[in-house]
């Protein structure tokens, strides 16, 4: 039933979610996941700590969120053809200059083009291009678009780690960023030129006027940025959108020193990423036609309790088998999250303004992102031992579960 039901939708839209899996799959070079199976070859050539490495991952991607607001919310302005092919041009530079990078100063501005474009940019116009031009099936084209996450977790570690080890750091990011431009940018070039895209972002009068009569959201109106600023319920729902940003992003950084913890070798734990990938296609391709038939509003308020059980896992377990169940929980949570948040915006603010308010929440995640390298960093460094870190992330997320569910409590949707 579920399956029919997605390849109808395909079928009747594959120009639209073909263009969002891209884009997805092409922020992968900018993503956490990415970028951490280089980490210990980046330590070794600079000579970092855990703590150094993390605090330049930090500041990089600090820079990024401080420009997300302005940089996000440009998609609200502009035709999304020109704003993809620049922010495509400004990914395949940063790969580039991540390959060439000649010294530890300049690692800081490697990350911040690799997250602004990569990590921020990229998944924005993804999802802010589905919530904006789906009404009736947004649950379902976001989950579609978000599979690109999916397929980058599940092949690109592995194949950084072989590419390391057969020429090394540098020159594998150096052929990611030639993997952008001879195979994925033919790619969006084609899809932006299709008949589908009936207007452009930087004209969506028509389609606000059509989402309006059918679309599921709480209030009657479209909230400008300032106004969701302004009210409490963002600010109770924050700790648990960013939970997965924080906790996940420093879980990923950190897997090899998670795995020499445990015992695992780095090829186990990053071979079995797979088992991360299908959680979250299978989370996401099920939490889609549920938002689509209950609302976000009534799925998400629990969707942190798969990353609690993930990490009472590393709390409770060291044997090598259970890699498998941690990383496909950790998977579930992020499928759900990928799907269910990008609807729960629009359902809740409208989609009038919805690049400027993404491009606010996209901010805040990579702050988030930003944080969680470091702070882990420093607390492996004390040493504490990473039992007793999984605990602590865990007793977080139990906290902003309880948040989120207060500040979703009594809201509805209109069908």
């Amino acid at each position: 039933m579920i399956a029919t039901g997605y390849r109808a939708f395909v079928a009747a839209h594959p120009v639209l979610l073909g263009f969002g899996f891209t884009m997805t799959f092409a922020s992968s070079v900018g993503q956490t996941f990415f970028i951490g199976a280089f980490g210990p070859s980046i330590r070794e050539t600079f000579g970092l700590s855990h703590t150094e490495w993390g605090t330049i991952y930090m500041a990089g991607t600090l820079l990024s969120a401080l420009c997300l607001p302005w940089t996000g919310a440009l998609i609200d302005r502009f035709r999304l053809a020109p704003y993809t092919l620049t922010v495509f041009a400004a990914l395949v530079g940063a790969t580039l200059f991540m390959a060439a990078v000649p010294h530890v100063a300049l690692l800081v501005l490697a990350i911040f083009f690799l997250r602004q474009s990569g990590q921020g940019l990229s998944s924005h116009i993804s999802v802010t291009t589905m919530a904006r031009y789906f009404s009736a099936g947004r649950g379902k084209a976001v989950a579609l678009a978000t599979l690109g996450f999916a397929a980058g977790e599940s092949v690109l570690p592995v194949l950084v780690v072989a590419g390391i080890a057969a020429i090394g750091w540098r020159e594998t990011y150096a052929a990611s960023g030639l993997v952008l431009v001879v195979l994925i940018l033919p790619v969006i070039v084609w899809l932006l030129r299709r008949p589908a895209w009936k207007i452009g972002v930087g004209d969506i009068e028509a389609d606000v006027a059509t989402d309006t009569a059918s679309q599921r959201r709480v209030e009657g109106r479209s909230w400008t940025r300032r106004e969701v600023l302004g009210h409490w319920r963002f600010y109770l729902l924050m700790p648990a959108v960013m939970a997965p940003s924080v906790i996940g992003t420093a879980m990923f950084f950190h897997h090899l020193a998670l795995a020499e913890a445990k015992g695992w070798s780095a090829a186990w734990i990053t071979g079995n990423y797979w088992g991360y990938a299908v959680g979250s296609l299978i989370a996401g391709l099920l939490a889609g036609p549920l938002i689509d038939r209950i609302t976000a509003v009534r799925v998400i308020p629990m969707f942190l309790v798969p990353m609690i059980a993930a990490l009472l896992i590393i709390t409770a377990f060291d044997h090598a088998f259970w890699a498998w169940p941690y990383l496909f929980l950790l998977g579930v949570n992020v499928g759900i999250n990928y799907t269910g948040v990008a609807a729960l915006w629009a359902e809740i603010y409208g989609v009038r303004h919805i690049g400027a308010i993404r491009s606010l929440i996209v901010a805040f995640s990579v702050l988030a992102s930003a944080l969680g390298p470091p702070v882990m960093g420093a607390m492996m460094d004390a040493p504490i031992p990473m039992e007793r870190i999984a605990a602590i992330f865990a007793a977080y997320c139990g906290g902003a579960t309880i948040l989120m569910w207060l500040a979703l409590r009594g809201l509805s949707t209109t069908r």
